[in-house]
């Protein structure tokens, strides 16, 4: 390994349900991202997108990726209930965290554990910021926002009248996503 590859940071984007690594916002964080020397971006495409079980996914992406402290993970929607599965079982401290339309109470998804260790969850990241809408169509909204940012500190954004900020049944293609550019 290189000099400057032990610099890069590793931005890990897991996206939600029925989506995959090109939905959305996701190719243009990756390639904005890409243009700069120091960022390596992973976007997996995650089993079961149309239904979306943390007893499958947690163990896939825990058994094929590698976290350290210049990780940097990003979720939208069910990917962020996954990213706080994966902060509780990891053994490192990662760099930051940014949950796009996260959750962390039920909403009857299967891709939520039944009970999560916060604490552990806070060891494992510097930093969390939560960006969440007003009118969110699926109920990840402001609330579940102010949730997680209760349960874990950190930054809470709250976007008006973003919806979902991804969503293929509301029609919003959100292809673009200056402002979740500029948090990471």
């Amino acid at each position: 390994m290189t000099q400057n590859n032990t610099k890069m940071k590793k931005v890990i984007i897991l996206h939600g349900t029925g989506s995959t690594p090109q939905s959305y916002w996701h190719p243009y964080i990756k390639e904005k991202l890409e243009e700069k020397e120091d960022f390596q971006v992973i976007i997996p495409g995650l089993p079961n997108t149309n239904n979306p079980d943390i007893n499958i996914t947690l163990p896939y992406i825990l058994e094929n990726y590698e976290f350290d402290e210049r990780t940097i993970l990003i979720g939208h929607s069910s990917g962020c209930p996954l990213i706080l599965s994966i902060l509780e079982h990891i053994n490192c401290t990662i760099q930051k965290t940014i949950l796009v339309a996260g959750f962390i109470d039920s909403l009857n998804s299967p891709a939520l554990q039944k009970s999560y260790n916060f604490d552990k969850i806070k060891s494992n990241c510097r930093k969390f910021i939560f960006i969440n809408s007003d009118n969110d169509p699926w109920g990840c909204d402001d609330v579940q926002g102010r949730k997680m940012l209760n349960a874990l500190d950190g930054d809470l954004i709250i976007r008006k009248g973003e919806g979902h900020m991804g969503s293929q049944k509301f029609n919003q293609e959100y292809k673009e996503f200056p402002l979740l550019l500029k948090l990471i």
